[in-house]
Order: C-alpha cells, then structure tokens, then sequence
C-alpha cells in the first residue's frame, strides 16, 4: 500500500483532533460572517458572548446543537474559542471537535443540496487531510526560521485561503498527486514540454519581447536544439511549431485524455522535460524558476477543482494577457507619482501561448473548464526589480503563525526594531497609495489579496508594493472616465468593467475583508494592538492620499471607500448554498447577501462621539 507508513505518521489521532477543531471553530466564525448561520446570544459578558445554534431536528426526532464562545470584532466578524465549542446530540453534550459532522448538522438548516454537501465532504477531508501536513510540518519550525526565507519557498509555508473553509479541496489530486505538487510539500519539478501546431496555437507577447528569444532563453539554447532536432527527426517543419511548457499532471489527467486527436494528428507533439527546477506557489498553477531567478514565472492550467473554481487558463485572457500588462505598464510608465514616489513594481505577463480544443471551443455554452485546459503565461520575475537589500514577501505571509501561536508579523515587527504602530503605518504608506490612485485616477483595479500582493521589505519594514496576476484580476470602471479612452480596443470585451462599488469591492473585500479582517485579529490577539487604532490609521492613509491629489475629489465621491456598509460578498456561500458544483459557462463569482458594516466609517463617527 503505497504511503501508507507516511499517511499513519501524519494522521495521529492528536494531529487529526488539533486540525478538525480548528477548521470547525473557522467554519462556525466565517459561516456566522457570511449569515449562513445565525446563532442565538445566550449569555454577553464584557469578555466574551456565549452563543447557541439550534438546528432542525434531525430524521430521528433529535435535536443537536452547538455552543461557544466568541468575541464580535469590527466589520461584522468573530473570533470563536475552539475550545468551548460543544454539542448536543442524544440528549448529551459533547465536545464539538468533528467539522463533517457539523456539515451533515447544518445541512438542512441552511439549505444545502445532498449533491452540494456530497462534494463538499470530500473538500473538507482534502483540506483536514492538508492541514495535518501543514501541523506536522510547523511543530518542527518557529517564525523567527521563516521570516529570512525565500520569497519562493515562504509562498509554500502559506496554508491557504483564509476566508474560504474547503480551502484546500483540490479535486482532482490523488494523495500521491498531494505529495508531490501542492505548495506545501515543497517539491520542486520540472516542467515538460510540448511543440504546438501554429495552426492551432497562438503565441502573444509584449512588443519588446518575441517568442524564439523568448523561449531559448528559458529552454536554454543546448535544450532548445535538442527539442528542434526532435521535430526533424519526425520529418516536421520545425517553423511551423511553438514550444509550450506543461505540467506532468496536467498531460496525465487532460492532455492526453481531451486532446487524443491532436497527438495522433502530430498537432501537439511531446518532447520531455526542460532543466530547470521550480517551486509551485500558493495557486498551485504558478511556478518561481529556482535554478535561475531571474528567468520569468510560469503560470500553467492546471485542472482541478481548489476553491470556487477550477484552476485553468482562460483562453480569451491568455491571448490579452501581454496586452493587459502594456495597459498597466503604461499608466504607471507616465505617472510620476507610481514610477517615482511609489516606485510601483509590476511583475508583467509579458508572452502567453493559447491552444484552444479543437470541439469544445466551437460547443456554445460548453462549461468554462473546458475552454482552459492547454496554454501557458510568462510573467516577470519578482527578483529581476529588486534592489540590494530588498526581500519580497507575499503579503499572505502576514497572517501566518507559527505552532507557539508567535505571528509572522509580530516577528518582523521585533526584528525592524519599530513599534507596532510605526510599522503598520509603513505598511499602509506602501500598500494604499498606489492602490488608490489607480483606483481613483484611472478607474482601474487589481485583486489585491493576499496572494496576489507582494510587499517589499528593507530591514523588515515594508518599503514598497509589488502587484501580480493582471490577466484575470484586472477590472476597468464602467464609467465613462477620460482615462479610460485610451484603453485598447481588444481588451474592451475581455476586461470586467464595474459600477463604481463594484469597482471599489476590488480594494475592500480583495484587501479589507480578505487580508486585514484577520491581521487586526493576529495583532489584537499576540500585540494587543486595539482594532479600532488599526482602521483609524487606514483611514487617516486614505484621507491623506485624497489630500495630496484634491483634484480628484470627484473620484472620492463616485468611489466612496468610506461609506457606512457595501455588499457582503460571500464566497463560503456561493459554494454551500448558491451555485454549488455546477458546470457553467462562466466562472462562479462571490455570492451578495446583505451588508457589512465598514470600520472606516465606524472608527470616524467613534472619533465625532469622543471630540
């Protein structure tokens, strides 16, 4: 039985009962967030409140319910104590430590599908499953061993997403599969390599950059021969083929099964393995060159199920993709303020090679996966902008903490030798400013969460920002701006263009809700930094953007980050109750239900009642 040593020596009972609590107690927190659940207060104490849920009685005629202990935070959040949670079933309370169960004890309270929660057992046993890794491996490490390390092999210390609670779900993977090509385990692979058809394939790139350069460059020009010599001595005209890198799982599980035509008819020929090594990053689909830094990163479709969506490329981006990076390029290329004050790094997309399936692509309403299971992106490497001295990170990395419960944050903060308050006013100098006038000034917006922002440390202490991933997280405001005339006639159909909250959502749910709803926890929990003082200093970043730029106070007003409540854009829910595992045409976005309630407004009308 293959790994079975390795699976028994990972799932200890203690191992499986410290990651079972915890998901349990991180599902409880972000389903009461997202209002799938809505328990009852039974006790409120200035510490903490005491809640219940009583759920519908089962088949059997018994009830079951939950209670807990928790703390409500700002921005409609809460902080549970895993170790309070009990249940009761059977007439006896139990310690509540078993999150399938709690699924299979909600299911029809909120109105899951038996289909739905089906699949979504299956996406919580992965994440247990990866979890109980991620906890064997922390037991043997503190912070203060992480906070030196590579920005390539710090990515693969991140344990996911940390809203969405199947977050390692991975459909898709086998366990040897898990072993050898999730982020955590840490193995570095090769890529393979196939010559694509140009008939079929389609090579795109900045203007600076063309594809034989290119791709000798990242081959090398030993294996760029080899692979040549290999289409001649199949009697091909090598002019007519493009090099394309693919991941093994992908020509295993995809390739071989969806494109058997195209092998057969030579349209996609496999040639082998290229030298370098890479390391998988937290999207599991993107690569960092660890043989050579400076050569670019690798983004591949890799089609399994991880989240909301399956882990592709979408062919109609792929095309964009440079297009999209020469658009972002040239906004900061002629504002002095980016290029100069901010010093904005923009790690581009800068060639893509697209091979759209042969039937699926003529399939009108065919699922989205199946238009991105073959192509491949170039993008920049982060190292190539450094300056001496300079250590990226991603911006995820701050949530992280170790197995004493010491953040990595807080570890930083020591070594950089600044207060608590003084770094995170560093932090908000680096991160808002160039953020927002993208936003404001040119109606455009990235996805800035956690894995798609980079911070740059000096001496620990963030010294600029780094943006990733335009080819899907770019989106334009759908308000005539002046600034948008310019924007490419082919990238109009392509990019998502948003009303003025839609747009806005990108900054405030991407980074407010998704990345600092859990920093202002971590530094309130280990620092005993206060919440409040963490949005009054966001706000007072925001407020002195827009008094440095008052020209664009218009802009304020139509992007208003600083009004009382926005839409609450669930993703939990969207899986559980509102999409679950269809197979549509277009990707699953996140859920609205309701609103939350913005702590930069809160903090301000707290600071009018005081005065």
């Amino acid at each position: 039985m293959q790994n079975s040593i390795q699976v028994q020596e990972i799932l200890k009972p203690a191992n499986w009962e410290q990651v079972s609590l915890n998901l349990l107690a991180k599902m409880i927190s972000e389903f009461m967030y997202e209002e799938i659940i809505q328990p009852d207060v039974i006790e409120d104490t200035e510490s903490c409140t005491v809640y219940q849920l009583v759920l519908k009685e089962s088949e059997r005629g018994q009830e079951v319910r939950y209670q807990f202990e928790g703390k409500k935070r700002l921005m409609d959040s809460y902080r549970i104590n895993p170790e309070t949670i009990h249940c009761l079933r059977n007439g006896e309370w139990e310690k509540g430590n078993k999150p399938i169960q709690f699924i299979l004890d909600i299911q029809q309270t909120v109105g899951m599908k038996p289909l739905t929660t089906a699949h979504l057992i299956k996406e919580y046993n992965n994440t247990l499953l990866a979890d109980a890794h991620i906890l064997q491996s922390k037991q043997k490490q503190s912070v203060e061993e992480l906070i030196d390390m590579d920005y390539g092999e710090l990515e693969g210390e991140m344990e996911g997403h940390p809203w969405i609670t199947y977050n390692k779900g991975r459909i898709g993977f086998d366990y040897q599969d898990y072993l050898s090509y999730s982020p955590e385990q840490k193995q570095q692979v090769k890529l393979s390599w196939v010559a694509v058809h140009k008939d079929y394939a389609t090579f795109h790139s900045v203007s600076t950059l063309d594809c034989k350069s290119l791709i000798q460059a990242e081959l090398g020009n030993e294996t760029f021969e080899y692979f040549m010599e290999m289409l001649k001595g199949k009697e091909l005209e090598t002019s007519n083929y493009l090099f394309m890198p693919i991941h093994e799982w992908q020509w295993n599980n995809i390739i071989i099964q969806y494109f058997p035509e195209d092998i057969a008819q030579q349209r996609i020929i496999p040639l082998g393995e290229g030298e370098d090594d890479y390391l998988p990053q937290q999207s599991i689909r993107t690569f960092v060159n660890t043989s050579d830094k400076g050569k670019h990163h690798v983004k591949l479709p890799m089609s399994i199920l991880n989240t909301l969506v399956y882990r592709g490329l979408p062919g109609e981006r792929t095309v964009v993709a440079p297009l999209i990076t020469e658009y972002i390029h040239s906004i900061r290329d002629q504002d002095t303020f980016l290029r100069d004050e901010c010093r904005l790094i923009l790690p581009g997309e800068v060639a893509s090679v697209n091979y759209d399936h042969p039937y699926y692509s003529k399939l009108l309403g065919a699922p989205y996966q199946c238009l991105e299971m073959l192509g491949s992106i170039w993008r920049e490497s982060i190292y190539s902008f450094l300056d001496e001295g300079e250590q990226p990170i991603t911006l995820a990395s701050l949530l992280y903490v170790d197995n004493t419960g010491k953040p990595f944050v807080s570890a930083l903060i020591e070594k950089s030798g600044l207060s608590v308050d003084e770094w995170i006013k560093k932090l908000f100098s680096v991160t808002l400013p160039p953020l927002l006038h993208y936003l404001y000034k040119y109606g455009t917006v990235f996805s800035p969460h956690g894995q798609n922002t980079v911070l740059v440390l000096e001496n620990y202490v963030p010294s600029r920002l780094a943006m990733k991933d335009f080819v899907d997280d770019v989106n334009v405001s759908e308000e005539p701006l002046p600034e948008l005339q310019h924007l490419p006639e082919e990238l109009k159909p392509i990019l998502r263009s948003e009303g003025a909250e839609g747009l806005c959502q990108f900054i405030f749910t991407g980074l407010f809700v998704c990345h600092f709803r859990y920093l202002t926890g971590i530094l309130e929990t280990y620092n005993h930094y206060e919440e409040e003082r963490f949005w009054r200093l966001l706000r007072e970043t925001i407020i002195a953007y827009q008094s440095r730029f008052p020209e664009l106070t218009e802009r304020f007003h139509l992007f208003d980050l600083l009004k009382p409540s926005y839409t609450k854009l669930c993703l939990n829910r969207n899986r559980m109750i509102d999409y679950g595992y269809e197979d549509d045409d277009d990707r699953p976005h996140a859920s609205e239900f309701g609103k939350v309630q913005n702590p930069l407004h809160l903090v301000s009308i707290k600071e009018k009642v005081k005065s």
